[in-house]
């Protein structure tokens, strides 16, 4: 019922209001001109023959964290081709980079059920595994009505979401009903999609845990590495508004204690790299370098706000010590894997919400160090900095724990063979 009134809606208002809204967005460049017809249904290539595996994720995190999975799949079934769709202009050029041969990208359409039809007919997949828990109730219900399995995979429900869908279980158990089955990234995920409605929902484990590592231009990191030189270094990674400062307060006490440290700031929105630098030369008198300025680090640099969009890998394998932002901040933390992987020294702060369940793991791995404040990440800091014996512990037991939690890719794809195999027979 629901979706069926949703989708009337949309149809009527698309015109008149919808479509406003679209066309702001193109204004504002988030949308992708060139390629906008994918956006209301139309390829924008041929479809490959044979069979074609869908994977759709909303961000640039859940579309790096399907890449181990796509890779899996093409190596089980060399006949395959698989189709990435995305929603945002970032995703789509990061996977413009990292997908491999025979995978490709579109953008998903605007949660219209005319551009749904559209999209779907013409590309049939033969399966769609949808990440984590954007819900377009257009583009599902297509995929029901033409009777293609469609998994949930890395299903998330948050205690927001949570206590908000109870209020509305009558539309979550719609929505999910469209699903064949959902894989939640926890045991209360699971749970929780059980409760809302789904007949089917288990826990694999977090497919994050199994990402692929960080591309890293080998001719950008030598570069770095001749400009640092073997100054001691640590990195404040996916910091969001105020973490910066709260830290840049500290670091004139650090620079006392270690000599010549270095500091590599890497915000989680680059567009911010100006307004951090100049707030730390003017408030805490630090000589700060922007990369997105092209300014180098020199024997003078206290500060380098690597303010760009994939060097990530860069500065995961040059700095032994990482700080994961966003949970300084009540915010919720983010994905705090990629330098465990890295075999890097991983600390993050209070607010990890986010990622309860893998901080709990992590944790009774000692493989993850949490503060309560940005006071006691300092002091962690500088005790990693004093301790060559307790940051090389704490950087083995980081990797130990990434790498045992990489098994839940198997779980997954054995799950997704199951829907596969009638293919192959």
């Amino acid at each position: 019922m629901f979706i069926g009134v949703y989708n009337a809606l949309v149809c009527i208002l698309y015109p008149v209001a919808i479509k406003r809204y679209i066309e702001k967005r193109k204004k504002l460049g988030k949308e992708d001109i060139k390629r906008f017809d994918e956006r209301i249904g139309y390829p924008g290539r041929e479809r490959p023959e044979g069979r074609l595996i869908w994977l759709h994720g909303a961000s640039v995190g859940e579309s790096i964290s399907m890449l181990p999975l796509i890779n899996r799949l093409l190596e089980i079934y060399p006949d395959v081709h698989i189709m990435v769709t995305t929603g945002t202009t970032t995703s789509a050029e990061v996977m413009a980079k990292r997908l491999p041969e025979r995978a490709f990208h579109q953008y998903l359409p605007i949660d219209n059920p005319l551009f749904t039809s559209r999209f779907v007919r013409y590309w049939h997949p033969t399966i769609a595994l949808w990440f984590e828990s954007e819900f377009w109730p257009a583009m599902l219900s297509t995929i029901k009505r033409r009777n293609i399995p469609l998994i949930l995979i890395n299903g998330r429900i948050s205690n927001k979401s949570f206590r908000r869908w109870q209020q509305f279980d009558y539309i979550f158990r719609e929505l999910l009903g469209c699903f064949t089955t959902c894989l939640g990234q926890s045991e209360e995920d699971a749970y929780r999609l059980r409760f809302l409605g789904c007949k089917d929902a288990m826990c694999l484990g977090n497919l994050k845990y199994a990402g692929m590592p960080i591309p890293v231009d080998e001719d950008k990191k030598k570069e770095i590495l001749q400009q640092i030189k073997k100054r001691p270094v640590w990195l404040a990674s996916s910091t969001h508004n105020d973490e910066e400062f709260k830290i840049g307060r500290f670091l004139p006490d650090l620079q006392e204690k270690h000599e010549g440290l270095l500091t590599i700031i890497a915000p989680r929105h680059p567009n911010r790299g100006l307004e951090i630098a100049q707030k730390l030369r003017e408030e805490y008198h630090l000589t700060v370098a922007l990369r997105s300025a092209g300014e180098k680090i020199t024997s003078q640099t206290n500060v380098y706000v690597a303010d760009t969009i994939g060097e990530m890998g860069i500065w995961l394998e040059r700095c032994p010590i990482v700080f994961v932002g966003g949970a300084l901040t009540p915010h919720g933390g983010q994905n705090f894997m990629e330098p465990s992987r890295c075999r890097d020294a991983v600390i993050v702060g209070p607010h990890m919400h986010n990622f309860t369940d893998a901080v709990n793991r992590a944790k009774h791995a000692d493989g993850l160090i949490q503060v309560n404040d940005v006071l006691e990440l300092t002091e962690m800091v500088d005790q990693l900095l004093c301790n060559k014996e307790l940051l090389e512990a704490k950087r083995s037991l980081a990797y130990n724990w990434a790498t045992s939690e990489a098994k839940v890719l198997d779980g997954i794809v054995e799950k997704i063979q199951g829907y596969m195999v009638n293919e192959d027979s």
